[in-house]
């Protein structure tokens, strides 16, 4: 009873935005996986991205984050995001932070620094592996 209580409360904080601990952890988070701090870094930044991202940079053709990227790149780069594999932490991280374009910027109370972290590691996980794979 006490999770379902304590579920529901996220829940309703995530509703209203209002739910953040001393530390900045955001309320979605806990709902998602009890406390991010103890979660993969790759699904707490795919949590975020799922939350914070997609309604501009998801796939489908009401998404103008990727129509605006597909319309960059005409097909040399892939449009969705999670689809990319040149993109570092710090990139990731400026643009989030400054903006581009229509996108608009996320301030430290909008998307603390623990959620641009982890949504930096979960976008830019394929980076590695694409290096390697020209390497050889």
């Amino acid at each position: 009873m006490k999770t379902l209580a304590t579920m529901m409360a996220a829940v309703a904080a995530l509703w209203t935005g209002a739910a953040f601990a001393q530390d900045g952890t955001s309320a979605w988070s806990l709902f998602h996986a009890g406390d991010t701090r103890a979660a993969a870094p790759m699904d707490a930044g795919k949590a975020v991205f799922q939350n914070r991202c997609t309604a501009c940079h998801g796939e489908g053709p009401d998404k103008p984050g990727t129509n605006a990227l597909q319309a960059k790149y005409n097909g040399a780069k892939p449009a969705l995001l999670e689809a990319r594999t040149d993109l570092a932490p710090q990139l990731v991280k400026f643009f989030v932070r400054n903006g581009v374009s229509v996108m608009p910027p996320f301030r430290k109370t909008e998307l603390n620094d623990t959620e641009l972290d982890a949504l930096a590691a979960y976008l830019s996980h394929q980076a590695p592996k694409a290096a390697r794979k020209s390497r050889r």
